[in-house]
């Protein structure tokens, strides 16, 4: 009797069990997405308590799903399921979705049952802008070529007329101009001849010299003072912009309110509205230097030696890109 009174017993609170089980009752979670050190690596934070979400990953490829966005969730609480740091309470979730303020319960408790929801498409645009500017800033590369038989003719020549042409750019930029010497080279010239080795017929010496200045309107002397002095090449001249920082923030700000009008444009073809800008991200910020053509300048230099050298300094084109991702909303 005791044994038929005993497995009556069990049986009853197995069938409590799988009944219990069976029907679940599920519960809606509200709070905001958090990181967690447990398994599943994330939860639902809601002023009372921590829900840890056993089924993370199936909503982790939303792009709304990030920490700190705040959530609504329909599920169930597993008490059957233990975790390593039990960091919260156990919870599946059947349906999980940003939740907006200002939507009343029935609403959001009808787009968690799968009812009415918002439909979100993301818009990648790309915005681009050109501002001009005047250059600030003129570099000039000018060399003193110098060529002997001997390496050491080559190179005391060389030394003489570079410390003329130094120090008649120097009088010519006057204070504040910056002049150095950016590269020197001693090297052989050699003959080539079939099936023989190389000949050295004489010695090349190269001193390069950089100069910066910020009054363009001496760009023109400069140029006349070191040739002058017996400098006899001029490999570059450039004007860019140092002081570059307000045109930039001006092409930015173009870029972006570009890229917004495309993303606005979109959406109102669409049939819906930007309801929140995801990303933004500057693609490009570009100041092309203008590069006056040497050839011309050596060209003018030969043919007219006793005239100053005419220079025209034009506008630089400062360059942006930005890329934006806006979520559209476009309803049902």
């Amino acid at each position: 009797m005791k044994r038929t009174l005993l497995t009556m017993t069990c049986v009853v609170a197995l069938v409590l069990l799988f009944t219990a089980q069976g029907f679940a009752k599920e519960i809606t979670v509200r709070g905001k997405l958090a990181h967690t050190v447990e398994g599943g690596g994330w939860l639902i934070a809601t002023e009372a308590q921590k829900y840890l979400l056993l089924n993370a990953r199936r909503f982790q490829g939303e792009s709304w799903f990030r920490e700190g966005a705040t959530v609504e969730a329909l599920g169930e609480v597993r008490n059957d399921v233990v975790t390593t740091d039990m960091e919260g309470t156990p919870f599946e979730a059947r349906v999980l979705r940003p939740f907006a303020e200002g939507v009343s319960g029935g609403d959001a408790a009808a787009s968690l049952a799968g009812g009415p929801a918002r439909h979100l498409t993301r818009v990648l645009v790309t915005g681009d802008s050109i501002v001009q500017a005047q250059p600030d800033t003129a570099i000039l590369s000018i060399s003193v070529l110098t060529q002997n038989r001997r390496a050491l003719d080559a190179q005391s020549e060389n030394a003489n007329k570079s410390d003329a042409v130094l120090r008649a750019i120097k009088a010519a930029t006057g204070a504040g101009a910056e002049v150095k010497t950016s590269g020197y080279v001693l090297e052989p010239q050699r003959v080539y001849k079939e099936n023989q080795p190389p000949t050295i017929t004489g010695y090349e010496a190269r001193n390069n010299v950089t100069v910066t200045l910020a009054d363009l309107t001496k760009v023109g002397a400069v140029i006349d003072a070191a040739s002058q002095a017996g400098a006899n090449n001029v490999d570059n001249v450039a004007f860019t912009l140092r002081k570059d920082r307000p045109a930039k923030s001006q092409a930015l700000t173009e870029a972006t309110r570009e890229a917004l009008e495309k993303a606005q444009a979109i959406a109102g073809a669409l049939g819906g509205r930007i309801v929140r800008i995801a990303e933004v991200q500057e693609a490009n910020a570009v100041v092309r230097p203008i590069y006056e053509a040497t050839d011309k300048i050596q060209a003018m230099r030969s043919a007219v030696a006793q005239a100053p050298t005419p220079i025209e300094v034009g506008t630089l084109d400062i360059r942006s890109q930005v890329q934006l991702i806006a979520e559209v909303d476009t309803g049902q």
